[in-house]
């Protein structure tokens, strides 16, 4: 069986202090329209009532998304050009010098995850820091979150640790494109259907 890397995150412990977003910016050296990790904050809720009392119903969590290398990646599928291709380890990249930055996959990935370098007039995306992993050593989101709700490793070691990937909201249905990744959801998710969605791109 392929080995396949994947990232683990904890929403039930993030804070949503964008260390992996400069993290990120910071080791790949990113222009200021770049983002390839990006936090975004869930939060709604109500005032309900129970017999005689109103009581607050509110709540909030933060997602931290990056491209998930999925098992079937629709980026590579809608590519023209043949430039995103897998490694033998899963990890999904896109080859600069094929790439014609025509933004096919941006617009085919559900989880938003391609840019367009618009100086240099291509696509980029999350390498998952293959070259850090190649020397055994985490991701630069990895290494720098303060609260350690992010983890790297194959899929199937991260899932026996871990757990299943639990369905989260706003992403949508993993069977879209099998995502590497595993997610363990804030307690506040089962109710947050239609809740209002920050993407917090200051850095």
């Amino acid at each position: 069986m392929k080995k396949q890397k994947a990232f683990y995150f904890d929403s039930s412990r993030c804070s949503g202090c964008k260390t992996c977003q400069i993290a990120c910016k910071d080791k790949h050296n990113l222009n200021n329209s770049i983002l390839w990790r990006k936090v975004y904050e869930v939060c709604g809720g109500d005032w309900v009532r129970d017999d005689q009392t109103w009581i607050s119903d509110i709540a909030a969590y933060n997602v931290s998304m990056s491209c998930n290398h999925c098992q079937d990646p629709i980026c590579m599928r809608s590519c023209p050009n043949n430039a995103i291709y897998k490694r033998e380890d899963g990890i999904v990249l896109i080859d600069e010098s094929t790439c014609m930055g025509c933004q096919y996959c941006e617009w085919a990935c559900p989880y938003g995850a391609l840019t367009l370098d618009q100086d240099r007039g291509v696509m980029t995306k999350c390498t998952m820091c293959y070259d850090y992993l190649d020397e055994g050593k985490q991701p630069a989101c990895v290494a720098a979150c303060p609260m350690r709700v992010l983890d790297v490793g194959d899929l199937d070691e991260l899932e026996r640790k871990y757990g299943q990937h639990d369905n989260i909201y706003p992403l949508p249905p993993v069977h879209h494109t099998k995502p590497s990744v595993v997610i363990k959801k804030h307690p506040s998710a089962d109710k947050s259907k239609n809740w209002t969605i920050v993407n917090q791109e200051e850095v």
